[in-house]
């Protein structure tokens, strides 16, 4: 490819972020720290400091994902362990099981569990049913304790970007070193915290830091749960004043201080380079087979994780199917009615072809953009190409919560993009949004699939006269095909699922996506909860093919779609 193009997607992509990354962010900075003169100020972010509600939610945001990363890891780590380590019934089915949770948004799940473990729900009616509890009993599990129980629900969803991670580092490990530990006396856990967890530090780092900038900026799920004590909640309830209240810049301006410093610190502590190690293939290692009843141990472990985190999903799919679910261990009666009124209410139809439209320019505009950018970072020569894989990359550092609030304060009446202001028509900006989300996924992908492959196959066909941009379309792309889906699908199924940007971009119901028309639907009386379960399945049924596809194209490497 020539030094010519190579600087044109270096502009272009320059270009792309200044406009929709950059300056969206420093329109929050604005608003958050200068006054009604344009004068710099720190008034707004002391009195924010100063208020103990919004210290509060703060504390609490930060507690919660504090709390969701490291039950991921307590879930995520001693699984991925016994997968990469042992030959155990099942074990294939139950690999692939564990991905289960990410077919399903949060805060969707989160609808499920309120069922489940609500006033009335199915684990009351066990209780009083085998005469545990007295009739009549009615306690709300959740209730009683919201914080763990919106902990719980997050972990559950998101400890599968820690396995995936955490596989792909184990499966780099050398197990030369781990033998050479155990003739120096060092076995058992000793040499799993002394050899293997910082071998596979950088790659904990890497799901670990989705994790928690995630739920660190989780709006779904707060909200139905009906926990407005953190501050994506209240930077939410805040949009109302968004044009003369700054305390809603200065929130999302300190939300997006502390994202990047944890990031920055974990970076320095956790994320450097991994360690060299010897070629895997100069030796014999693989996993053990574990005999009779250990064995099987491994495998009920599995199993009862997977029912465990599938729980959520249970609720929902029940409730989508039930016509009434109060005070019975399951449903009192069971009815299709709920999918035909989902596929034809006034709400879902538009909202899944909204939702089509917008992920699937999006995920085109991630493709082009995704191999023009690896492309240049992996082959071309060019100064500053580093800037383009870091560019690219950010999005995962920054929460989605943060973007949209930008794009909506970039876009108010008198501001240089009020043409795209999202309360007469937010597709543009929900495509740019969802675009600069998922872009990562995509130019991860191709990064990756740039260097497995040799660049001496397209100076062969260059040698033989073909241009450099045709020999890339004619030779590389077809190679790194299925990195190239993998990465796509991913992106059009996260667009799909998107929340953050949905809930507050879109403020018309004409252009709701699916997850704003299920959050809609949810909050109606009547039958509103039982049309959303329906619309959710289909949500679930969608997401899950996409990543058994993902799954079957990448195996093990689809952890490396996930880092930062």
């Amino acid at each position: 490819m020539s030094q010519g193009f190579a600087r044109l997607v270096f502009i272009v992509t320059i270009t792309f972020f200044a406009a929709f990354f950059v300056w969206p962010i420093f329109q929050i900075l604005k608003g958050g720290f200068t006054d009604a003169d344009g004068n710099v100020t720190l008034a707004y972010l002391f009195a924010v400091l100063q208020d103990p509600i919004y210290v509060r939610g703060l504390a609490n945001s930060f507690l919660l994902a504090c709390a969701t990363t490291t039950l991921a890891f307590l879930i995520a780590v001693p699984l991925a362990f016994m997968a990469d380590r042992f030959d155990f019934p099942a074990k294939i089915a139950l690999g692939s099981l564990v991905l289960i949770p990410m077919i399903l948004p949060p805060f969707v799940g989160a609808i499920g569990i309120k069922q489940i473990f609500g006033q009335f729900g199915a684990v009351n009616a066990f209780l009083i049913w085998i005469g545990i509890a007295p009739a009549g009993w009615a306690f709300d599990w959740f209730a009683a304790n919201r914080f763990w129980g919106i902990a719980c629900v997050q972990a559950l969803s998101l400890y599968p970007i820690v396995y995936l991670n955490a596989v792909a580092a184990l499966a780099n490990v050398d197990p030369a070193m781990d033998e050479a530990a155990q003739n120096l006396g060092c076995r058992g856990f000793r040499k799993f915290f002394k050899i293997t967890l910082p071998l596979i530090r950088p790659g904990l780092f890497a799901g670990g830091t989705i994790v928690f900038i995630w739920a660190f900026t989780e709006l779904g799920v707060p909200l139905i749960f009906d926990y407005p004590r953190v501050t994506s909640v209240q930077i939410f309830y805040g949009l109302k004043e968004i044009g003369g209240n700054p305390f809603p810049y200065t929130l999302v301006a300190v939300m997006l201080a502390c994202t990047v410093t944890l990031y920055a610190v974990g970076k320095g502590l956790f994320g450097r380079n991994a360690h060299a190690m010897m070629a895997k293939a100069t030796h014999s290692g693989g996993p053990s087979r574990l005999p009779g009843w250990r064995g099987w141990l491994c495998t009920a472990v599995f199993a009862g994780v997977t029912l465990i985190a599938v729980m959520p999903h249970l609720g929902v799919v029940l409730i989508s199917f039930s016509t009434d679910w109060y005070r019975t261990v399951l449903p009192s009666a069971l009815t299709l009615d709920n999918y035909e009124i989902a596929l034809g209410h006034p709400l879902t139809v538009p909202a899944i072809a909204n939702s089509l439209k917008f992920a699937s320019i999006s995920t085109v505009i991630d493709v082009i953009l995704g191999i023009a950018i690896a492309y240049v970072v992996v082959r071309s020569k060019i100064k500053g190409r580093q800037i383009l894989d870091f560019l690219a990359m950010l999005p995962l550092a920054v929460p989605g919560l943060v973007l949209a609030f930008g794009y909506l304060a970039m876009s108010q009446e008198g501001r240089f993009f009020d043409f795209i202001n999202p309360i007469e028509n937010p597709t543009f900006l929900l495509i740019i949004a969802y675009s600069v989300r998922r872009l990562p996924f995509v130019v991860r992908s191709a990064v990756a699939g740039f260097q497995q492959t040799s660049v001496t196959l397209e100076e062969a066909a260059q040698n033989l006269g073909t241009p450099p941009l045709k020999a890339t379309i004619k030779i590389t792309l077809p190679l790194i095909m299925a990195n190239l889906i993998a990465g796509g699908l991913l992106a059009f199924a996260f667009a799909m699922l998107e929340v953050s940007d949905s809930l507050i971009l879109a403020q018309k119901q004409a252009f709701y996506p699916i997850t704003k028309a299920i959050l809609e639907l949810f909050q109606l009386l009547g039958d509103g909860k039982f049309i959303a379960s329906a619309l959710g399945v289909w949500a679930m049924v969608f997401l899950g093919v996409t990543i058994v596809g993902m799954s079957l194209l990448l195996g093990k490497k689809l952890g490396a779609i996930f880092r930062v």
